[in-house]
């Protein structure tokens, strides 16, 4: 085979065969492809497509480019979780140690945050002293051991993804459905759960802006679960509005800690939605009979306190200091603090969740470039969400970063992201639906 051939036959709209992806994948993985000719095939493929075929192709070759986590030792059920990513996503940091207080075995590898997106390894980050960087030794005696880790993606394990996904990301080719779909599946199927749950974020905040592209983005991943004997579900969930009060890294980890503890004034969207993706796993999981039953366990392992602790011992094993979190974790050390007040009466019809995504970045929460270093304790949090009701001068958010040019820049950005009217509002629904093989 020639690459030119490869990348001519989908340039031209062509159906690749099973040997033609595997023969890209594996020489591209072990170097024996440039990046300008994956490139070349890349930009053909988000103008021409995959099939469903060749999308399974696709993922099962970028599996077999690396190892895979063989979780069938650690004498529980397995599931795995993903998010497409989002505003204020923390769901992980909740349903992981959830999960694994209710006996069924987690090994979550997650990524860090690029863009307006948060990364769920860099909140973990900013609790003192916790490593994410784990050996897949240490991640299956975790999982043997406690019953769940958090943790990066070995440099082992789909190494084609990774260096691909980097490729994508250099070259405006990241937004193809096939492409994403086969991102995800094959980190989910080498990652070893036999279930696994999806939630797809739909909305401004989002990849997928509309609920039509999410559907067929949702319907493919579980396609493909499917044909690798894996069974998924996944769950479309707005993402127009931030899920929490809290974007950042440190003010995201105290909300899931007032989550974990039971406390009051958590964001009701936030519960609701770390509750109904734990049922969902419970369910896959055979620990409960239906989502409802498995809702109603996640509930109560957070009321007894046995979810909260679960999480204290992951941060432990992985090096972090659990009486951080056992503090209820102190309002970030930043170095700038600036109200944002409302500049005017009425009630909140919308909070954009790119708007806030974006200013959190820029106070050095995220990343504009991969090589920028995060500041942990620069974020945004939200006084008032959708449905509020609020007077003019009341403050409606709270900006944290370390200069006060920084906070500047973005209060007006911050104020804009906050639509006000007259009326009375109802909030958008959270949970658009669920689809399952």
């Amino acid at each position: 085979m020639r690459v030119i051939d490869i990348i001519d036959k989908k340039r031209l709209g062509g159906e690749h065969t099973d040997d033609e992806i595997h023969f890209l994948v594996r020489n591209y993985a072990q170097d024996g492809i440039p990046d300008y000719q994956m490139s070349a095939w890349l930009m053909a493929v988000v103008w021409r497509g995959l099939t469903p075929a060749e999308t399974f192709a696709l993922t099962g070759a970028m599996v077999a480019s690396g190892d895979t986590l063989d979780l069938s030792g650690v004498g529980r059920p397995t599931v795995d979780k993903h998010s497409t990513g989002g505003v204020g996503d923390k769901t992980t940091l909740a349903v992981v140690p959830i999960l694994a207080a209710g006996g069924v075995a987690v090994a979550k590898m997650s990524g860090r945050g690029l863009g307006h997106t948060g990364g769920t390894l860099d909140k973990l980050e900013s609790i003192p002293g916790t490593r994410t960087s784990l050996e897949v030794p240490e991640i299956l005696r975790q999982v043997h051991d406690i019953g769940a880790c958090l943790c990066a993606q070995t440099p082992t394990l789909v190494p084609a993804d990774q260096k691909m996904y980097s490729l994508r990301d250099a070259t405006a080719t990241v937004q193809s459905r096939p492409l994403i779909a086969a991102s995800i599946m094959s980190k989910k199927i080498a990652g070893g759960g036999k279930s696994i749950v999806l939630d797809v974020k739909v909305g401004s905040g989002a990849f997928m802006e509309t609920i039509e592209d999410a559907r067929a983005l949702a319907r493919l991943m579980v396609d493909i679960g499917k044909a690798y004997d894996r069974r998924v579900v996944a769950v479309l969930t707005d993402m127009n509005v931030p899920l929490g009060f809290n974007v950042g890294n440190s003010v995201e980890i105290r909300e899931v800690v007032a989550l974990l503890k039971d406390n009051a004034g958590v964001d009701r969207r936030l519960r609701e939605l770390v509750l109904y993706l734990s049922g969902v796993a419970f369910e896959l999981a055979g620990k409960a009979d239906s989502v409802e039953a498995g809702q109603e366990m996640a509930a109560s392992l957070i009321v007894s306190g046995d979810a909260f602790e679960m999480l204290c011992k992951i941060i432990e094993a992985q090096g972090g200091d659990p009486e951080y979190l056992r503090r209820t974790v102190k309002q970030p050390a930043a170095r700038v603090k600036l109200d944002i007040r409302s500049p005017r009466g009425g009630y909140i019809r919308n909070v954009d969740a790119s708007v806030i995504g974006v200013a959190a970045m820029r106070l050095g929460a995220g990343r504009e470039t991969k090589d920028a270093v995060v500041d942990h304790s620069a974020g945004v949090v939200l006084r008032h969400t959708v449905g509020d009701l609020v007077e003019r001068d009341n403050i409606i958010a709270t900006l944290y970063t370390a200069t006060e040019i920084a906070a500047r820049q973005v209060a007006s950005e911050v104020v804009g992201a906050f639509d006000i009217v007259d009326g009375e509002v109802d909030a958008a629904p959270l949970i658009y639906e669920t689809i399952s093989g």
